[in-house]
């Protein structure tokens, strides 16, 4: 999937001339509309500094970068990654003899997403907020293949704020009376975590908004179902208490009943 300029989220339009990373199904560059690919021995230094908010050392990030060998060849190794950067026209970093950073105007769409996210969590998203990007999607699954730790631990925090922006957008757009919209915020919370109880929550109650009361008993027996042939246990009554509608499906007799919060439910699904 190719992320255009328009795709961006939050509403934002970037100006014609700023360059931005797009480190969702990349990483790559666009400077208008012209996309410029990202050389094999610089894409993780990209990544690695467009991911911070602030300048990092060139030391710092030599060395996780590169962290077999000796100082002197990671630093070597970050030089090159700087000259093939500037040799394929990607001038988005600035770099002395001490740190690296981003240059001032450009534009990152991991740090846009990141303050839609914010906004919606802390309940001060505007209306141009309300809408699914397309890159909403792309930015759970952040720098696919990719298993350092510093890449693991910025992909997983990212992914649960999303996660909880999506859960804060379906209740929005249901009391804004967009039902369908609502439902398909919540519809990608659940395929991306099937086991998160909040979401599946989200879910059918953006269903009842509707007055769709089928949909939310399907719903409800979708997960139940799932809670118990993946974990061998039954939903338990705090699940179902307040959605408004009548348990679906009896309770089994003789299964353990428990309350799954959504970290324990992810937990024990990994």
């Amino acid at each position: 999937m190719y992320t255009t300029r328009d795709d961006l989220p939050g509403g934002y339009r970037a100006h014609s001339d700023a360059p931005v990373i797009h480190l969702f199904t990349g990483p790559y560059v666009t400077m208008g509309a012209h996309r410029h690919e990202v050389p094999e021995g610089s894409k993780q230094l990209l990544a690695f500094v467009a991911l911070r908010r602030r300048r990092v050392e060139r030391r710092q990030a030599a060395g996780t970068l590169w962290p077999f060998g000796n100082e002197e060849r990671a630093s070597g190794n970050l030089r090159s990654a700087l000259w093939r950067l500037r040799r394929a026209g990607i001038n988005v970093l600035i770099a002395d003899k001490g740190s690296l950073g981003l240059r001032a105007h450009v534009i990152v769409d991991l740090h846009l997403i990141d303050q839609w996210a914010t906004r919606l969590n802390q309940g001060t998203a505007s209306g141009r907020d309300l809408v699914i990007s397309p890159s909403v999607f792309d930015a759970l699954d952040l720098l696919p293949g990719w298993y350092d730790d510093w890449a693991l631990m910025e992909r997983e925090r990212i992914r649960q704020r999303i996660l909880h922006a999506l859960e804060a957008l379906s209740e929005r757009l249901a009391a804004a009376g967009r039902f369908a919209d609502a439902v398909e915020a919540a519809m990608l919370a659940t395929s991306a975590e099937p086991l998160r109880e909040s979401a599946q929550r989200t879910l059918i109650k953006a269903h009842i908004a509707e007055g769709n009361l089928t949909e939310a008993r399907r719903s409800y027996r979708a997960y139940h179902d799932l809670v118990h042939r993946e974990l061998g246990v039954t939903l338990s009554d705090d699940f179902s208490a307040g959605l408004g509608i009548p348990e679906a499906r009896p309770s089994l007799a003789g299964r353990h009943r428990v309350a799954l919060s959504p970290q324990g439910a992810s937990a024990a699904h990994r």
